[in-house]
This record gives C-alpha cells, sequence and structure tokens, in this order.
C-alpha cells in the first residue's frame, strides 16, 4: 500500500469519527433541552406546604395585642400584656366591644404605673367605696379617675361623690424611697378589682404583672443611682459657737419660712422645698425666745431629685452657706467636716450635672410631677 493510500484511509477514518462525535453530541444537548422542558419546578405555587422563593422582607418585632377597651382612650405606650388567665373572660368581652370614640387620654403614666381598667354601663362611684378605701393599703400610690358618657375629660373619682362613669381606671405607683412594688401588691389590686367586677357584672383588665416587675426592679434601680441628699454645713471655729438668732434673721431674710417641725425652708411657687436649713443640735429652731441661742453649726440640705433647675438652685444654696459662715464667723464645710474650696464646690456640681443628664435621659426629669412622685 503506497503512501496516498494510507493517507486517504486516515483522511476517511478520522472524517467518519468526527461525523460520529457531532452527532452524539447534538444528541445530548437535544436530550437536556427536553428534560427540562418537562421537568416539574422546584416549588409548585399550587401545592400545598410549598412557596415560590423571595426576598425576605424586613423584620417586624411582634407586637402584642392591645385590648379594644382603651384604643381611643390612651396615650401611646408601650402596649400591655395580654390579661392574666384568670381574667380572660372578661378580655374577651372587653374586646368584643366598639371602642369609644373621642374620649381622651386616660390618667396613665406607663413608667411608673400598673394599669387596671374598668368598663360598665353608668357606673356609681359609690360601687367602688369599699375598694378604694381597701386599696390605700397595698403600701403604694393608687389612683382611681372615672370618665363619664358625655365627660369633656377624666377626672379623679371620690366614691363619696354623685357621679357616673362608663370607664374606670386604677392605677398602682411601680416604685418609691421604699423601693419596687411587689408581686403580692399587684395580684392584691388585681384579685381585688377582679372580685368587684364579676360581682357587679362588670368588664376587668389587668396588664401584665411580670411586665411591671420588670419595669419596678428598673425604675427602682434607677432612683437609687440618683437619690442624693447634699448637705453644707456651717461649722462654729475651735471652741465657739454659732449665734441663732442671727442665723434664723439670714433665713428670713433669705424668705425661708419656719415649718412645724422646726426647719426653714425655702419653697418654689408651687410650694415645694428647694432646700432646707436645720439646726446640728437636736432643738428644733424657734422665732420666740431665740436671742442669746448657740450651736456647735446648721446644715443647708437640697434634696437633689426633687428640685428643679438644680444647678442655680445648689448655686444659691452655696451663696447662702458662704454668707451665714461669713457673718457668724463659721466654716463653710462638707459632710465630713472638711472645708468646702471653690474646687470642691465645682467637683460637687459635676457630679450633679451628671445626674440631672442621666434624670433627662430616662424622662424623669428633675423636680418635675414624675420625680415628685418617684422621690416621696
Amino acid at each position: 500500500m503506497n503512501d496516498l493510500l494510507i493517507g486517504l484511509v486516515l483522511i476517511g477514518v478520522v472524517f467518519v469519527g468526527g461525523v460520529l462525535l457531532f452527532n452524539w453530541l447534538q444528541e445530548r444537548r437535544f436530550r437536556r433541552q427536553a428534560d427540562a422542558a418537562f421537568q416539574p419546578p422546584a416549588a409548585d405555587p399550587l401545592m400545598p406546604g410549598e412557596a415560590p422563593a423571595r426576598v425576605a422582607p424586613q423584620r417586624i418585632e411582634p407586637a402584642r395585642q392591645e385590648p379594644v377597651f382603651d384604643a381611643a382612650t390612651d396615650a401611646p405606650h408601650r402596649p400591655a400584656a395580654d390579661p392574666e388567665p384568670q381574667s380572660a373572660p372578661a378580655a374577651d368581652a372587653l374586646s368584643a366591644r366598639a371602642p369609644l370614640t373621642g374620649v381622651p387620654p386616660a390618667p396613665y403614666d406607663e413608667l411608673i404605673e400598673y394599669r387596671v381598667r374598668i368598663s360598665g354601663d353608668a357606673m356609681p362611684a359609690g360601687l367602688f367605696a369599699d375598694a378604694f378605701n381597701q386599696t390605700r393599703g397595698l403600701g403604694k400610690a393608687v389612683r382611681w379617675s372615672g370618665y363619664g358618657a358625655g365627660a369633656a375629660d377624666w377626672e379623679s373619682l371620690q366614691p363619696w361623690r354623685e357621679a357616673r362613669y362608663q370607664q374606670v381606671l386604677v392605677t398602682l405607683q411601680l416604685a418609691d424611697r421604699n423601693g419596687a412594688v411587689q408581686e403580692e401588691q399587684l395580684a392584691a389590686l388585681c384579685s381585688l378589682l377582679q372580685d368587684l367586677s364579676q360581682s357587679h357584672g362588670l368588664r376587668v383588665v389587668c396588664d401584665d404583672s411580670g411586665d411591671a416587675l420588670e419595669r419596678a426592679q428598673a425604675i427602682d434601680q434607677f432612683c437609687v443611682d440618683v437619690d442624693v441628699l447634699i448637705g453644707l454645713n456651717v461649722v462654729a471655729r475651735g471652741e465657739g459657737a454659732i449665734d441663732l438668732a442671727r442665723i434664723v434673721r439670714e433665713a428670713e431674710d433669705r424668705g425661708m419660712v419656719l415649718g412645724a417641725d422646726g426647719v426653714f425652708q425655702l419653697l418654689d411657687s408651687r410650694g415645694e422645698p428647694l432646700y432646707v436649713l436645720c439646726n446640728h443640735d437636736a432643738e428644733p429652731f424657734v422665732i420666740e425666745g431665740i436671742e442669746g441661742q448657740v450651736s456647735q453649726g446648721v446644715t443647708l440640705q437640697f434634696d437633689v431629685p426633687r428640685v428643679p433647675d438644680g444647678l442655680k438652685v445648689f448655686d444659691s444654696m452655696v451663696a447662702f452657706g458662704r454668707k451665714l459662715a461669713n457673718d457668724v464667723g463659721g466654716l463653710l464645710v462638707d459632710d465630713n467636716l472638711r472645708p468646702l474650696t471653690d474646687s470642691g464646690i465645682e467637683k460637687i456640681r459635676g457630679q450633679l450635672m451628671q445626674i440631672y443628664e442621666r434624670m433627662e435621659a430616662r424622662g424623669v426629669p428633675s423636680g418635675s410631677r414624675r420625680a415628685l412622685r418617684l422621690f416621696s
């Protein structure tokens, strides 16, 4: 076989092989297309329990449903928890009732109060007389408010009045200077009002006690951290003594008034003390027969969280303390009997600024109504 023949044979083999390979590749491609065309989708929207893939929505925190009872009566606040199991029937009846329209916000402070809501038809104020008296023994401040049909606003419920209400709100303060409310106190209030409501066919909803206890502990810890009493002392030098008659005259000139407890107070326009002046000795201040009386010293006291515009009041108290010390020949000292220098005063001022910033951030401005309730 010559070279030409061998070359032609090889060319033929290559050509045939190429045709076979091309046909195989084409067949494979067509098979894939057919399979894809008739294969069912990975997620059939008509099949139960499956859904087509989609972009996840923005996450929304779950919110507990607020009873219809106060949908039109309460100011915006964190939603209350679902009623406790024992009050579920009352809550169901309450939710089925259409919300009242045109009712102003109820007098409820979410930060510092626990809430019980009662509704009925023309409830007389006297109906709550026994419960009203019993809640006085709970150990925390309780507020009673009522809203009557067609009334312009909520009013303080007084059981001896001739009044009728369609809504009653009872709130229990969660903390004060005696500490945080206890679970037993919340349970006692809720149980008392549930029993009353069941006896008279009323509807009642108690807020979640667990949430209230958490808030009570948080606000109590905050109060402990900022509850500060600042004292400045004017003391005699060496073995000397301070003329109390001079002190009394200076206090009166300052506009301070003497209380029944023998303590001078500088009052604001509300009648609340800005700061007080008391005698170091056990004897209280008196007006009659003060001439000739002496003492080892006197103290100016400033109740930090209860005073509005506290830095200004502190500066005023410091100025008055320095004047007293100068007029009676004494020394202005701190509670450790160390002389108060300008740097010492500025240090106290800096600490006060930090306290007031914390109170503002917490929503309890110093001297505000909320502060006066908590620090009582």
